[in-house]
């Protein structure tokens, strides 16, 4: 099995940037350090218990149509 290169891409993060107080989880692998912030909408409708189900039947359509 062939691995795909990966990239990194640059992201522009101006109007989506967590607060510098908001929690974060780091992570470092090798020299790499990756800190990611975790910040939640004020105006979100949409619960987390309906999220992972959202993002779960996603994940099984994609799955059958492969």
């Amino acid at each position: 099995m062939s691995e795909e290169p990966r990239t990194m891409q640059p992201v522009d993060t101006t109007s989506a940037r967590a607060p510098e107080d908001a929690p974060a989880l780091v992570k470092k692998i090798g020299r790499t350090t990756y800190k990611v912030r975790v910040h939640f909408s004020q105006t979100s409708t949409e619960t987390m218990s309906d999220k992972i189900k959202r993002m779960l039947k996603n994940e099984v359509r994609m799955l059958r149509n492969t």
